[in-house]
């Protein structure tokens, strides 16, 4: 079986049922993957796949919403994001300024900033859920794989949570 839509196409199902998108999307000076996944065909609904698509010509706004989500846990102590700050200040230590877009002294605000959004994994069978519709990943590094930031998003474009991938 299969599920056409304007902005996606044909999506044909696996033999499992299972539907997966992924294209390559330019965003400013980078290129973010962007998946669209969902385990049954049966649980997306072409409400969902607009909702998705939105999310997708809409990404800098996206990208904007989860940095602002990201810098308000930065006054929480206990929270990941500062957490995360930490160890990007911990690992790059004086070499930090040279890792960053803009260096206004503002170490938290400069490292969120710095941020590349890596990819976006949209969830099309959460649609209306309580379980995060899209999660954003962010690494202040390229070429790492571990030491990412991850923002979930609901299918109403909010962030649920920040949390670290390690």
């Amino acid at each position: 079986m299969a599920i056409e839509h304007d902005y996606f196409g044909l999506l044909s199902s696996g033999p499992d049922g299972s539907i997966f998108w992924t294209e390559r999307v330019e965003f400013g000076d980078q290129s973010v993957t962007v998946d669209l996944t969902a385990p049954d065909q049966e649980d997306v609904s072409p409400t969902a796949l607009d909702v998705a698509a939105g999310l997708i010509a809409g990404l800098e706004n996206v990208d904007a919403t989860a940095r602002r989500g990201m810098l308000a846990e930065v006054d929480d102590r206990t929270s990941e994001v500062t957490e995360y700050i930490l160890q990007q200040q911990e690992h790059y230590g004086e070499d930090l300024a040279d890792v960053l877009v803009d260096v206004s002294g503002d170490a938290a605000v400069d490292i969120i900033r710095s941020l590349r959004l890596m990819s976006m994994t949209i969830l099309a069978d959460e649609h209306g859920g309580a379980e995060p519709f899209a999660v954003l990943e962010y690494a202040l590094d390229g070429d790492t794989e571990d030491d990412v930031l991850l923002v979930n998003l609901g299918s109403d474009g909010a962030v649920l949570s920040v949390m670290s991938a390690d």
